[in-house]
């Protein structure tokens, strides 16, 4: 079950006795929590009705007597268990997860742990309430998962923009998500989000950012990239080397898979090596003008130039100097 149906079912009257949120990705764990903490009871019976704890500090036989007390002038209560990893002795809670009360939500939150699922405890909790456990997001994926977030909100985004969006933001669902929602309170009634957007409320310039580094990489227009990197010097939140060097790596990647589609078609080239069509150009550009030995030279660059952006073998060359001669290395 994804965090969207228990939402949604919680929305529909529909509970469970036990809820048990675990895994990787804290964000889908928080927008649970969240709502069950806000939005299961009405403010008026909030007061009496919803009880939380903190793993760190709780005792379990305090969880199990309040999740078996009836709840006051409500047809429910609402019991949360936060940051539950950090509860020793969380497993006693199996006296009261193998017999719930019905009138009680219990939503235990286990972040960045799961329950071992050859034991009787992670057995009984998906047998007897919902078990979620949640994956961080591929990097790959994100556009996509970012997207679907902008349409779920009634919006939508151009290529360009996404890109420039999650290219900036990086693997932060949390953070997505209040940016998105930054862009929806200042588009007014406009629906499509553009680059301009991007440049003015999140403060990403559309001309001097990662995505346009490797534009002009893949057009081997040398004095514009260095100009994107001069732009960097001078404003370095903007792009710092430890974003830049990923970013370029994962791009050439990808060109180097155009030399193995065995096809000059570009929408099959795109699905193969799994990158929007809107931008195969770029990669197709750069696997004929870098050649099969240019671009594993350049994945051999990228490589050296990061070991020397952490210090190995670097005496202390400041960071947009190495980023302007390992470029100059790569396209002559």
């Amino acid at each position: 079950m994804s965090v969207e149906k228990i939402i949604s079912d919680w929305k529909k009257k529909v509970f469970q006795p036990v809820y048990w949120l675990e895994g990787e990705e804290d964000f889908f764990i928080n927008k649970a929590v969240n709502f069950a903490e806000h939005h299961i009871l009405p403010e008026s019976e909030a007061s009496f009705n919803l009880t939380i704890f903190y793993g760190k500090d709780a005792n379990w036989a305090d969880i199990i007597n309040a999740c078996r007390r009836y709840p006051m002038f409500a047809e429910r209560q609402v019991v949360l268990l936060k940051e539950a990893q950090q509860m020793r002795d969380v497993e006693k809670l199996e006296s009261y997860i193998e017999n719930p009360l019905a009138s009680t939500v219990f939503v235990v939150s286990y972040k960045e742990k799961k329950l071992d699922a050859r034991k009787k405890f992670a057995k009984l909790v998906k047998e007897k309430g919902v078990l979620l456990t949640t994956k961080k997001i591929y990097d790959k994926e994100l556009p996509e998962w970012t997207q679907q977030l902008i349409q779920s909100k009634g919006l939508t985004i151009n290529p360009r923009a996404l890109a420039l969006l999650v290219d900036h933001i990086g693997n932060d669902l949390t953070r997505i998500e209040n940016e998105i929602d930054k862009l929806s309170v200042n588009l007014g009634n406009r629906t499509v989000i553009s680059e301009d957007d991007i440049e003015q409320y999140i403060g990403v310039s559309k001309d001097y950012n990662v995505f346009e580094l490797q534009s002009a990489l893949a057009a081997k227009d040398l004095a514009r990239a260095i100009t994107i990197v001069q732009y960097f010097e001078a404003n370095p939140k903007a792009a710092p080397i430890q974003l830049v060097l990923p970013s370029l790596y994962s791009f050439f990647s990808k060109v180097f898979m155009v030399f193995g589609a065995n096809t000059s078609d570009e929408k099959t080239i795109a699905t193969s090596i799994g990158v929007n069509p809107y931008f195969i150009k770029d990669y197709v550009q750069a696997a004929k003008l870098y050649t099969y030995p240019g671009v594993e030279n350049v994945l051999l660059l990228l490589h050296a130039y990061n070991l020397k952006s952490v210090g190995v073998g670097n005496a202390g060359t400041e960071d947009a100097s190495l980023l302007k001669e390992m470029l100059v290395k790569m396209m002559t």
